[in-house]
């Protein structure tokens, strides 16, 4: 009887190698989605603002004393250059500065369609103005009533040295006006008003939902790719498979984001084009990649989309939140292009959004170019060794 000898030990050197290995890739995903988060800091952040120029200069002041660099202030005529500049986002928000001394509330405007975060920058900046509009209020009125308490406090002296007077030539003193004294005129404070320009859906108040299908668009990409690229041969018929998949995928999606979960406003079509494109945008390079490399190319697109593109897109917070120029060269890569993009046609129909158009588009041809040059590749390499082969 006999028995099979026991597969060998895998060498300890090896044991530890692979080890390492796979540490090293833990600490480039820790890294990758943990590095935006902890570097994200708000930087030349474009917000509008209506005032005096003297108003607009103590504002700027103010902001750059807080928080250098934070805020980027663009003036504006009056408050309907403000508005028409958020709905086509040119800028996150504005502040309308009014003159509270003179009774006019300011007014701060902002987007929550446009970023969560920049949403509630804005409304911080607002309680932070009304706190400063009270401490001048507090300030007036203590200066209001210390002046009515010494006029009350001269009147009292001025009386009591007529009385004196008045004792003195032995006349009777006169009684004091009756009636109560007027109370001192306190300082009405104005109150800083919030206006939300382009809210979210009412099905999707807080924009998580909106966020949070932004990564699923990501993922059902790369896995088309791979899975297509795995189960589908010969280069041609996988840039068919992504076609069918894209729009199959943009239908589906649509519905769930749209017409279901309501977290994806707009044109439904509209919606669905830019879901089908991202997917495609994202899914076309991995088979590119493969008809090219071979299935070296199934990491590459992974790596590209999930570990580079992913954490600068900017779909969590504003790219300018982002360090250097991360946060434009986001823009440009299928993650980043797909989440502008259909903020843009879900809430901001007015924008220009022609750069997320044409980064996703590019992203999409090329992935169709690689693969056409991989099933060139594969024809000639196939009828040179036909030649080779020669007649049977």
């Amino acid at each position: 009887m006999s028995h099979d000898a026991p597969a060998p030990h895998t060498p300890a050197g090896r044991v530890i190698g692979v080890a390492l290995a796979l540490t090293l890739v833990l600490t480039v995903f820790v890294l990758a989605f943990s590095w935006p988060s902890v570097t994200a800091e708000p930087r030349d952040l474009p917000v509008a603002v209506v005032g005096s120029d003297d108003a607009v200069s103590t504002f700027r002041d103010t902001l750059d004393e807080a928080q250098p660099g934070a805020i980027e202030l663009i003036e504006a005529d009056d408050r309907a250059d403000v508005v028409e500049a958020i709905e086509t986002r040119e800028v996150y928000g504005g502040v309308v500065l009014g003159d509270p001394a003179a009774g006019e509330a300011p007014e701060v405007l902002t987007a929550s369609a446009a970023s969560g975060v920049t949403h509630q920058l804005m409304t911080q900046l607002a309680t932070q103005m009304q706190q400063g509009i009270q401490e001048q209020a507090n300030a007036a009125t203590a200066e209001a009533l210390a002046n009515a308490q010494a006029q009350a406090a001269e009147a009292v002296e001025t009386a009591v040295q007529q009385a004196l007077e008045a004792a003195t030539r032995g006349e009777q003193p006169q009684a004091p006006p009756s009636g109560e004294a007027e109370p001192p005129e306190l300082p009405e404070v104005p109150k800083v008003t919030v206006t939300d320009v382009v809210p979210l859906s009412a099905d999707d108040p807080r924009g998580s939902g909106f966020t949070a299908a932004l990564f699923p668009i990501l993922l059902g990409g790369m896995i088309g790719g791979i899975g297509i690229s795995i189960a589908v041969t010969g280069a041609l018929r996988r840039v068919l498979a992504v076609i069918v998949y894209s729009v199959v995928g943009g239908g589906i999606l649509v519905g769930i984001l749209h017409f279901w979960f309501g977290t994806v406003q707009g044109d439904w079509l509209l919606d669905g084009g830019v879901l089908a494109l991202s997917i495609a945008a994202i899914a076309a390079p991995i088979t590119g990649f493969v008809a090219v490399l071979g299935p070296a190319g199934i990491a590459l697109g992974p790596v590209l989309m999930m570990l580079v593109g992913n954490p600068i897109s900017g779909a969590a917070m504003p790219a300018e939140f982002l360090p250097w120029n991360w946060g434009e060269i986001g823009q440009w890569l299928p993650p980043g292009a797909s989440a502008t993009l259909l903020r843009d046609v879900s809430y901001f129909p007015g924008t220009d959004a022609s750069a997320a158009w044409l980064a996703l588009g590019i992203w999409a041809t090329a992935g169709v170019l690689l693969s056409l040059v991989g099933h060139a590749r594969a024809t000639g390499a196939a009828r040179r060794a036909e030649v080779l082969a020669g007649p049977a």
